[in-house]
């Protein structure tokens, strides 16, 4: 397609482009520190980085699911506010059916999972922190519920991995093989054909 005809293809609002690129950076992050506590476990953590680092990955950790969480509370109220895009050229109906469910899936759980990060820190008393600062627990200390609600945050953080790869493998699908403006929606600059 020419970059005349590129340049009308159909986008999201810059407020939509700019905090899905960066809540996807955060993701990344949150789930590579997220995957890293789970690989080496506390001791193996505090074994392999001290304690000041196991410190460390624990607090950017939780810092980037409260950061999620805020920014997708966000993301739901520009996509109220400002809708999505029509597509450049129609999808099938399958694809168009899967694109969505994995966006509205991705949606649900990225808030979701962070609201039971912070439930299953609050339960086992542990704190919860947004960089230096500390925020109210908002749930009772238990410690039983901890462990199920940290099970059920290593399972979404997998279901998550998943989505985004599926979403990922989609997007270059449609920018390197269809080149129907799909991955141009939320990208910034000019289009290449």
């Amino acid at each position: 397609m020419d970059t005349e005809n590129a340049q009308r293809w159909p986008r999201y609002a810059r407020s939509q482009r700019v905090l899905h690129w960066l809540i996807a950076a955060l993701v990344l992050g949150a789930l590579v520190l997220g995957g890293t506590i789970g690989w080496f476990g506390f001791e193996g953590l505090q074994e392999r980085f001290g304690a000041a680092g196991t410190d460390r990955i624990y607090t950017w950790h939780k810092s980037f699911g409260v950061l999620i969480l805020f920014l997708m509370v966000a993301r739901v109220g520009l996509r109220l506010r400002h809708g999505k895009p029509p597509y450049a050229m129609a999808l099938p109906r399958a694809q168009r059916i899967a694109a969505e469910s994995v966006h509205g899936l991705l949606y649900v759980l990225l808030i979701v999972m962070p609201v039971i990060g912070w439930w299953a820190t609050a339960a086992g008393g542990y704190p919860v922190q947004l960089g230096p600062l500390f925020l109210p627990g908002l749930f009772p200390e238990n410690e039983a519920l901890s462990e199920v609600l940290f099970g059920w945050h290593r399972a979404l953080g997998i279901a998550i991995t998943l989505l985004a790869l599926g979403h990922i493998a989609a997007a270059l699908h449609h920018a390197l093989v269809r080149r129907d403006g799909v991955m141009q929606r939320m990208t910034f600059g000019g289009y290449r054909s």
